[in-house]
């Protein structure tokens, strides 16, 4: 059985792994200190991003989310921001990704958010699979522009 709970300073040699292969997933290289203050940030009991370690039942980290809330215009409430997600692949299938949505469906409902919602690459068919069990499609196109 899958559990799940929120990161912890102690999590961050199963959480890096994790992280690393999901910015290999989406082509992305991110500097050490951003990785750095990524997490750091996530375990911060005042931070704004939350996360959580997915563990099988022998302890082996197989999935990390991370999310944070924000105000809307049109919630009174806010939303919540599913923000990062991966599956280590040996597990994808076994209900390790719908567990970790539903832990964070949780603690959006628990905070009183009016919805969570999320991005993910057109090409991933296997999450998109998943994401088409569980949630609705909005119907938008994201669009960006890049600062950096």
């Amino acid at each position: 059985m899958t559990t799940i709970r929120a990161l912890t300073a102690a999590d961050r040699d199963d959480w890096l792994p994790l992280w690393q292969a999901y910015l290999t997933f989406y082509e992305s290289v991110l500097a050490e200190d951003v990785t750095a203050s990524t997490f750091a940030t996530i375990v911060d009991p005042a931070g704004d991003i939350q996360g959580a370690i997915a563990r099988d039942d022998d302890g082996r980290a197989v999935g990390i989310v991370h999310w944070f809330a924000h105000p809307a215009t049109w919630s009174r409430t806010g939303y919540t921001y599913l923000e990062d997600l991966f599956v280590d692949p040996s597990v994808r299938g076994g209900g390790v990704g719908r567990a970790l949505i539903a832990h964070v469906t949780d603690a959006a409902r628990a905070a009183g958010s009016d919805k969570v919602y999320w991005l993910t690459a057109e090409g991933n068919a296997t999450a998109r699979a998943l994401y088409d069990r569980v949630a609705e499609r909005s119907g938008f196109i994201h669009y960006q522009i890049d600062l950096g």
